[in-house]
């Protein structure tokens, strides 16, 4: 995908601050130190315009990315940072859980996991709460170029295996030092706003056959 322009729009913790505009939005969950800045960064092709925090674990909001006036990048707080407060850890799960079950331009979550580790058990209830909630999901494993080419496939099948991965969810192996699986995940986003499009119109004409 061509990237022709790319604006950081807000940090939301209520509803009342999410963006009205009704573009679709891709949301990215995973631990803290995951890579989930690394990928955005190399999603848009522009160094450092998501930042990581400071202090790990710190920044409870939802920051939105919107790219070329089409689509939102949301991207979650990471999660599972040991110092954070118990406090904190239930507003960001109620956060997170009213979004989840409520956002109606959300059409997908990318799932971030580290492919060096086996998913923790935030990942583990992360990935529940999509199910649950009927969120199409895609697992991405980062850091690819961090372990040999031939570990990739022992490696993904650990991670699956310990999620629970479902059929019918996706999976890309990503690396934002070398680019490994950016195309692949803007197909999986153009496909995915292409079918919700398309649904969206069907619906809307058997309304008016109504």
């Amino acid at each position: 995908m061509k990237i022709k322009n790319v604006e950081f729009v807000i940090s939301a913790v209520r509803p009342d601050q999410y963006p009205v505009d009704a573009l679709p939005e891709f949301a990215l969950a995973g631990r803290s130190n995951v890579g989930k800045s690394s990928l955005i960064n190399k999603m848009i092709m522009r160094k450092g315009l998501a930042r990581t925090s400071s202090q790990p674990g710190k920044t409870q909001q939802l920051n939105y990315y919107r790219v070329n006036e089409e689509v939102y990048l949301v991207d979650f707080p990471g999660y599972g940072y040991a110092k954070v407060s118990k406090v904190q850890r239930a507003q960001f799960g109620t956060m997170i859980e009213t979004f989840l079950s409520d956002r109606e331009p959300l059409k997908m979550v990318f799932l971030i996991i580290d492919i060096r580790h086996e998913p923790s058990v935030d990942d583990c209830l992360m990935y529940d709460w999509l199910k649950h909630y009927e969120i199409p999901v895609c697992v991405v494993t980062t850091k690819a170029d961090k372990i040999p080419k031939s570990k990739w496939d022992k490696h993904v099948k650990m991670v699956k295996k310990k999620l629970g991965f479902q059929t019918g969810d996706f999976h890309v192996l990503f690396s934002s030092e070398t680019g490994l699986g950016r195309d692949e995940l803007w197909a999986i986003i153009n496909q995915t706003i292409a079918e919700t499009s398309e649904e969206a119109e069907e619906t809307e004409e058997v309304s008016i056959e109504k």
